[in-house]
């Protein structure tokens, strides 16, 4: 999460809540969180969908998708394709 004073341009501030929250900050203390009204609606109304399982738990698919990906990285491939 990004961390921005209360005296920085307003523009650069709301560009990046619109890409993710940000801090407020004054006297280098976290004073506030801005983010986007979507992302707020979210959290309010609890629309994220994302699940959230214990290991033990985890879905089949997901196994098979998590144990492809550490094979990859294992490989040493993934590792530059990142944006």
């Amino acid at each position: 999460m990004h961390q921005f004073t209360t005296g920085e341009q307003v523009g650069d501030v709301t560009d990046a809540a619109s890409r993710e929250p940000v801090i407020l900050t004054k006297h280098r203390k976290p004073r506030f969180v801005l983010m986007s009204y979507d992302h707020y609606e979210r959290l309010r109304t609890g629309g994220d969908s994302r699940k959230v399982y214990r290991v033990s738990e985890m879905p089949a698919d997901h196994v098979d998708q998590f144990e492809a990906e550490t094979d990859r990285l294992a490989r040493g491939e993934g590792y530059g394709d990142e944006p």
